[in-house]
């Protein structure tokens, strides 16, 4: 095992981790209904390319993290996890500015009104009920993971490698889920951009 990398504090932890998820969270949240109307020079569905792009990087890494610690390469699997959180911190930067400077899209809404007529939905059809219980899915739990992935590294970072394992068998999964949904969530949206 490796040594901690930092000692042990779980007071200022605790109230860090859930300053940080809370912030996130209401950020988020607020964002989601502000808008900025900027002409930007570029095509601002860029920003969910580079979130799929990037949750694909976060899927990819959190896989190799898992092998490298089966495997007993903690130091090559500390470095993978910290590298699925930075990456993780530039999708979020990338969502929220993809949601500032774009509205909603409706799935399905061939002709981009905002409105989805009877045509589209019936062109959609079974496939909007795909999208939707994957993004029913997915919301929550993206917004649910931020604690968990802080409090599992928390616990890795400070040595506590018992407290970490149990926790990073709830935490890596459902990571691994929002991640692997958020690239199907785009794949099945980008149509209708």
């Amino acid at each position: 095992m490796l040594q901690p990398t930092i000692q042990r504090n779980d007071r200022i932890a605790n109230i860090l981790i859930i300053a940080v998820s809370l912030v996130v969270f209401i950020a988020v949240t607020v964002l989601a209904k502000v808008k900025v109307a900027v002409n930007l020079p570029f095509d601002v569905h860029l920003f969910s390319l580079a979130n799929a792009i990037l949750n694909t990087l976060v899927a990819i890494t959190l896989i190799a993290a898992l092998w490298a610690v089966r495997k007993q390469k903690y130091e090559l699997h500390k470095k993978l996890m910290l590298s699925a959180i930075v990456l993780s911190v530039l999708f979020l930067l990338s969502y929220i500015a993809h949601h500032l400077f774009t509205d909603a899209t409706k799935f399905g809404d061939l002709n981009q009104d905002g409105i989805l007529s009877e045509a589209e939905k019936t062109g959609a059809g079974s496939m909007r009920i795909v999208y939707y219980v994957i993004l029913l899915t997915h919301i929550p739990l993206a917004g649910i993971i931020l604690p968990f992935i802080l409090f599992t590294a928390y616990r890795a970072l400070t040595g506590e490698y018992t407290r970490h394992k149990r926790l990073a068998r709830i935490t890596w999964p459902v990571w691994f889920y929002v991640a692997v949904s958020g690239v199907v969530v785009y794949l099945l949206i980008q149509p209708y951009y």
